[in-house]
């Protein structure tokens, strides 16, 4: 099985600052989408292979799911070759899912939490596409 760390999701304060750090460091680095999700900017900051996906700390953490809120890793993402099979692997063995994402066509996601409550994304990419992979619109 080929094994890929594609990204690490990290939470920051600040994050066109950031982006610039990123960029400056790695200037082939380029940002390859960016939005908001429940009123929270990030952005994908990287080449076609790897990247950094960055959340900006939200305004009012919540109270009791820290997680995305507040700086730091959140999660990382590793691409593997058939993401159900380790979806039931990992559940078999009693570890819970996380995240579910909505379903998209050119790739599969699956969240789940480690031990420790770290979160893990396990990718599988439909397309050799790179517009088709980061394709943030559905």
């Amino acid at each position: 099985m080929k094994v890929l760390l594609e990204h690490a999701n990290i939470t920051v304060k600040n994050l066109e600052a950031s982006i610039k750090f990123i960029t400056t460091a790695f200037p082939d680095f380029k940002v390859r989408h960016q939005g908001t999700n429940n009123g929270v900017r990030w952005a994908h900051v990287g080449t076609n292979d790897t990247y950094l996906a960055l959340g900006e700390e939200a305004p009012n953490p919540r109270p009791t799911d820290t997680s995305y809120d507040t700086c730091g890793v959140n999660h990382l993402g590793y691409v593997v070759d058939d993401a159900d099979e380790v979806r039931a692997r990992l559940l078999k063995a009693g570890y819970k899912e996380g995240f579910v994402p909505p379903p998209h066509p050119h790739r599969k996601r699956v969240y789940i939490f480690d031990p420790e409550g770290m979160e893990w994304e396990f990718i599988q990419y439909l397309s050799d596409d790179p517009a088709k992979r980061h394709d943030y619109s559905l």
